[in-house]
């Protein structure tokens, strides 16, 4: 997984939002597969549009919100491990943000499964940077939305 020096690039804002989604490897395994294939996001109400049905490296994908704010991004890396996996993008020209994020999934040692969500961005369409405070407080919600959905998707926990 790529690190980030101080958990961010200069001039980009991070954000961690960690979700547990249950226990188990079933859990594990039916939130990787939603994750990997576009599922989670799909479930969110978003469009997605992709050029390939899983994750991988240069797959470019585009998320519409509402319909009207297309968002277009590239996965910059996967990976695919026992305990843990997930995808990252890099934003591309035309996303209201600069940066990346990254969806993670990974079952501890004690077999709990937890979701992250990593990012570091800055906004870059005037309507994000007019959104100022309002524009963080969604990406933290979408993080935490993502999180909710992939745990009734994994068949996890009820919610809190």
């Amino acid at each position: 997984m790529r690190q980030y020096p101080g958990g961010a690039c200069e001039g980009r804002r991070p954000m961690n939002v960690r979700t547990r989604l249950g226990e188990g490897e079933p859990v594990f395994q039916r939130a990787v597969e939603a994750l990997l294939t576009w599922e989670m996001h799909r479930e969110m109400g978003v469009g997605i549009e992709a050029d390939a049905e899983r994750a991988a490296p240069g797959v470019d994908v585009t998320v519409t919100l509402a319909g009207m704010i297309k968002a277009p991004c590239r996965v910059v890396w996967t990976l695919e491990e026992r305990r843990r996996a997930g995808w990252a993008y890099g934003t591309l020209p035309g996303h209201p943000e600069s940066g990346e994020e990254a969806f993670v999934v990974d079952r501890t040692g004690d077999g709990t499964v937890w979701l992250t969500v990593h990012a570091f961005s800055r906004p870059a369409k005037w309507y994000a940077k007019a959104g100022g405070p309002a524009a963080r407080a969604f990406q933290h919600a979408y993080a935490r939305r993502c999180g909710a959905v992939l745990r009734r998707l994994s068949g996890g926990d009820e919610e809190d």
